[in-house]
C-alpha cells in the first residue's frame, strides 16, 4: 500500500473531566474555547475521543472481537462493531448537550471515562446524521446504546 508510511499528528482538544450519574463534563484546552461558539444552539453533539485505556499494542493488533453489552455472542470484525479495541482506539458518542460554561461542556450519555482525551466535537445535525431505513445486523438491535 502506497500510504503505509504516511504519518498524522493528532492533537487532543480537551479531556473528560468528570462522570457522575448520567452526566459528564468535558473541559477544552484554552486555545480551543473559541471553537465552541454557537454550540449551545444544538441539543446533541458528537464527541470523538481517544480510548486511552485501550491504547496497547495487543489491543491495537486485535481485529476480531465479541462485542460486549449485547445479548448475543457473535464474533465480529472491529470495523463491523463499536468495540474500543481497534487499530486506532477512537471512540464516538452522540450525547445530549446540557450546558455550556466557558470552556466546559456538560453532557448526558457520554460513554468515556474520566481522564479520556477528547479528539474532536461536532454538532449532531439530524438532516445529515440520521439515515432513514438504515440496515444493521439483528444482534445490534438489542442491548444498551453504544
Amino acid at each position: 500500500m502506497k500510504n503505509e508510511s504516511v504519518k498524522a499528528k493528532l492533537r487532543f482538544i480537551g479531556v473528560v473531566e468528570q462522570i457522575a450519574e448520567q452526566e459528564g463534563t468535558i473541559r477544552l484546552l484554552p486555545q480551543f474555547c473559541l471553537g465552541l461558539k454557537g454550540i449551545e444552539a444544538f441539543s446533541h453533539i458528537i464527541i470523538l475521543y481517544w480510548a486511552h485505556l485501550r491504547d496497547k499494542k495487543r489491543e491495537r493488533n486485535t481485529l476480531l472481537v465479541f462485542p460486549r453489552r449485547h445479548e448475543v455472542k457473535v464474533e465480529t470484525g472491529v470495523f463491523a462493531c463499536r468495540s474500543p479495541t481497534r487499530p486506532n482506539p477512537i471512540g464516538l458518542c452522540v450525547v445530549e448537550l446540557i450546558r455550556v460554561e466557558e470552556c466546559s461542556l456538560t453532557v448526558k450519555g457520554l460513554d468515556a471515562f474520566e481522564g479520556t482525551p477528547v479528539i474532536d466535537i461536532k454538532p449532531y445535525i439530524p438532516r445529515a446524521d440520521s439515515v432513514p431505513n438504515a440496515k444493521a445486523p439483528e444482534w445490534t438491535l438489542r442491548g444498551p446504546p453504544t
